[in-house]
């Protein structure tokens, strides 16, 4: 039996742990108008307040939303609060709809896209400030493509199977270790979730205007597209900071982690230095180092634990992982919540498997192979023959080899998972996953630029995905929540929202001089 296979049948004894891991999702959508072009209108008031919403919320612009759910143990359940929190937005938008991809939709002028505001207390002023950095240094574009995170945890019970009994302390320990060996593995193997699940192989030519590619593009009217193409919203071309491509930051545990991302939040940028922090009374990003803060770090995944009250991130994990956000998937244009059961399932599986298969420390030479893996698999991951190669000195495979690889291990975990669970769902993901494998024609990615092709263009095609939705989002019933369950939230947001601006007893600049006194 292998080490996978042990670890495995110890957790498996026992049953309930598979019952029992803690998942949300955070969806990220664009409200557009009736010409097919983004909003231009402030988020809707009817929502509340998008800084103490803790269900709808804006990202970086008011016209993109964010619709959170809290943490559940249960696949039906987490898409049914989804759902709900879909419903409950589509009503208060009037006849605005949800952009059904991640690429952005037609945007003339980038002056379109209005940094998301959160009111006048120092914390909502300094989150608008924080987007204004984002758009001084990378330009508002990039910001305003969308996907969907997915946090997960696993329960103490699987802890318990691996570590045995353990001091505070010890278990705090090995949690992130064991967090830290999903992470690299993810980093190694991720690279399957834009081959399934990548669902933007082609882009609106409005979104590079201005930019130089070398990207061979073909085009379909103004919709520009790869023919192999995964995931663009991954690519150089999506999410992505030169700027940051120097940071040497270590996942080999979370000391090294922390410094890594504590130096980096304190290293200056000269780039940044020239466009100014505040000229003539006016802030123009938050300060000009390499990060103005953690949240800027761009990474498929990343560790975290719910900080205190005026607790920093990297503060928070100081106490330990306790979990992680999958940041990799493109928003489901297939989906009207932007994100399927089959692919919770596949993700409970993978992240699983990342947990109980061995992962040995990565040194720089390796990080740099997955790198350009996953910018394969993002920009020609359907090409016949793609072949991958993990680690320096590692064998090369064809991606369809690597695939198979994990499935042989995914598949005994979708057999233990269907036996706590009953039935045969996680088998049938499998089932499904691995035709997928041999033809890639039936991955996301394929049916998008299928269906793009066919509708002329990724503007029509996305406008009549979002009209249906909006309709299905509008005839849906509410199955975890209440109207007045959202209302109150709304209510709530308001009340916290005002206490906040109330409590203020300084200054923004010197509650900016304190957040950051630890640069001084």
């Amino acid at each position: 039996m292998t080490k996978f296979s042990e670890r495995l049948q110890r957790v498996a004894k026992k049953t309930d742990t598979f019952k029992q891991f803690g998942r949300g999702v955070e969806r990220e959508t664009l409200r557009y108008s009736a010409q097919g072009s983004i909003a231009l209108t402030p988020h809707p008031d009817s929502l509340g307040k998008a800084l103490t919403n803790d269900l709808v919320t804006t990202d970086f612009a008011e016209s993109l939303m964010e619709f959170i759910t809290p943490v559940s143990q249960d696949v039906h359940t987490l898409l049914n609060q989804l759902e709900d929190i879909h419903h409950f937005a589509q009503k208060n938008i009037g006849d605005e709809k949800l952009w059904p991809l991640s690429m952005p939709c037609f945007v003339n002028e980038e002056s379109d896209i209005k940094i998301a505001q959160f009111g006048e207390s120092n914390s909502g002023k300094m989150k608008t400030l924080y987007r204004a950095g984002l758009k001084n240094r990378y330009g508002s574009l990039m910001q305003i493509i969308s996907g969907v995170h997915f946090n997960f945890s696993f329960p103490d019970g699987f802890w318990d199977a691996l570590f045995g009994e353990q001091s505070e302390q010890a278990r705090q320990e090995s949690q992130s270790n064991a967090y830290f060996s999903v992470i690299r593995n993810y980093y190694r193997f991720g690279w399957l979730i834009p081959y399934f699940f990548g669902a933007s192989p082609a882009l609106c030519s409005s979104f590079i205007q201005g930019r130089k590619t070398d990207l061979p593009f073909e085009n379909i009217g103004k919709t520009l597209y790869l023919p192999y193409a995964t995931s663009l919203r991954l690519s150089d071309l999506g999410y992505t900071s030169n700027e940051q491509s120097s940071l040497k930051i270590s996942f080999n545990s979370l000391d090294e982690y922390l410094e890594g991302l504590n130096r980096a939040i304190r290293t200056p940028s000269q780039r940044f230095a020239d466009m100014g922090v505040k000229e003539n009374g006016e802030y123009r990003q938050l300060n000009s180092n390499i990060l103005q803060i953690e949240n800027e770090l761009y990474a498929p995944i990343r560790p975290k634990r719910v900080a205190k009250r005026g607790e920093k991130p990297s503060e928070a994990l100081r106490r330990g992982v306790e979990y992680i956000e999958v940041r990799s998937l493109d928003v489901n244009p297939f989906s009207p919540i932007g994100i399927t059961e089959q692919q919770v399932r596949f993700l409970d599986m993978f992240v699983t498997w990342t947990a109980l298969t061995d992962s040995e420390e990565m040194n720089e030479c390796e990080l740099e192979c997955w790198r350009d893996n996953w910018r394969k698999v993002v920009v020609e991951g359907r090409k016949p023959g793609l072949e991958l190669q993990i680690g320096c000195h590692g064998e090369k495979l064809t991606l369809q080899a690597w695939a198979k690889r994990v499935f042989t291990e995914l598949r005994e975990i979708a057999i233990v998972m269907d036996e706590a669970h009953g039935g045969h769902d996680y088998q049938d993901v499998c089932d499904e996953l691995e035709r997928w494998i041999d033809d890639p024609e039936l991955t996301l990615s394929a049916q998008v630029l299928q269906q793009t092709k066919q509708a002329g263009g990724m503007g029509k095609m996305g406008a009549q995905l979002g009209e249906a939705y909006r309709d299905k989002n509008l005839t849906h019933h509410y199955q975890y929540y209440s109207e007045e369950d959202m209302q109150q939230e709304v209510t709530d947001s308001r009340i916290q929202a005002q206490a906040m601006e109330a409590s203020d007893d300084v200054s923004f600049d010197e509650f900016l001089s304190q957040y950051f006194s630890y640069l001084q």
